[in-house]
């Protein structure tokens, strides 16, 4: 499996999984854990959830996932901007671990902007990474202007920013507003892109007819392409949802699809390049 550096030097795999809508349905449970525990078999070692989802049942879903299997994983865990404040943050957190059955997160992501300036946010995590309940932290859903007010917060300039180990933005053929100005900003400065729902939310991208036209040429799959398009120039890291072990060895297997500048052509005539300035995208 490939990998990307953080700006702290720490090293994860290009594909990690995501768990967004997973731990909800009993009757999925088996195959979902299954699913995570075969996509750490093939190399993808990050898992991200959020305490949002499912109000805390993907944390204990992936929990029960990698019980005996902590040693080598990299998980991510996200906090919700109504529980931002300083004494909010510390409590989250606190639950978080409890649920993931861990003693440490290794990085700890706000979900979104709200309310609570994010000094008091940042001073939050820096405690609890001084306390070694997580191991470092960064944004969701942040804009350029966003991670310029951040970067402010923390004393200014590109070394400030080096606190903030990544940004997760949605990312995918059909959302790629980010390449005008935040994807490059980012680049610049070494921060990583997490790009969620990477084959489009509840798989939107796997009828798109270019997508299967690539596919066809590496006899691979429409999600394997959208995931090795994603990952085509750097600096970027998917964390694609699978609910099946099989889907989820399909998914890793993206991260050796090299594609053409045929392939890179064809996509963007369908899912043109932004020419402008775009509203960030979410879901």
């Amino acid at each position: 499996m490939k990998r990307i550096t953080l700006p702290d030097g720490a090293s994860v795999p290009v594909l990690g999984q995501g768990t967004w809508m997973m731990g909800e349905h009993p009757g999925r449970r088996r195959s979902e854990i299954a699913a995570l525990q075969a996509g750490i078999e093939h190399g993808m070692t990050l898992i991200d959830t959020a305490e949002m989802y499912g109000d805390g049942a993907s944390e204990e879903l992936v929990g029960e996932a990698v019980a005996g299997r902590r040693d080598g994983l990299f998980l991510v865990t996200k906090l919700l901007p109504s529980n931002a404040s300083r004494a909010g943050t510390l409590a989250a957190c606190e639950r978080s671990l409890k649920r993931l059955g861990v003693e440490r997160i290794d990085l700890y992501l706000l979900h979104w902007r709200g309310g609570v300036p994010l000094a008091e946010t940042v001073e939050a995590f820096e405690a609890l990474r001084a306390a070694g309940k997580i191991a470092r932290w960064g944004v969701s859903n942040f804009d350029v202007d966003d991670l310029e007010e951040l970067g402010e917060e923390l004393g200014g300039g590109t070394a400030a920013l080096n606190a903030c180990a990544v940004n997760q933005v949605l990312y995918n053929p059909e959302h790629r507003g980010i390449e005008f100005d935040l994807l490059p900003w980012q680049h610049t400065r070494r921060m990583p892109v997490m790009a969620y729902s990477p084959v489009g939310q509840g798989g939107a991208l796997l009828g798109s007819a270019a997508l299967a036209g690539v596919a066809r040429r590496h006899g691979a799959t429409p999600a394997q392409v959208a995931l090795a398009w994603a990952l085509r120039e750097g600096g970027v890291l998917a964390i694609p949802k699978a609910g099946t072990p099989q889907h989820a060895v399909e998914n890793a297997a993206a991260a050796g699809l090299t594609l053409t500048v045929q392939d890179v052509a064809d996509i963007d005539a369908a899912f043109p390049p932004p020419r402008r300035k775009r509203p960030l995208a979410m879901i």
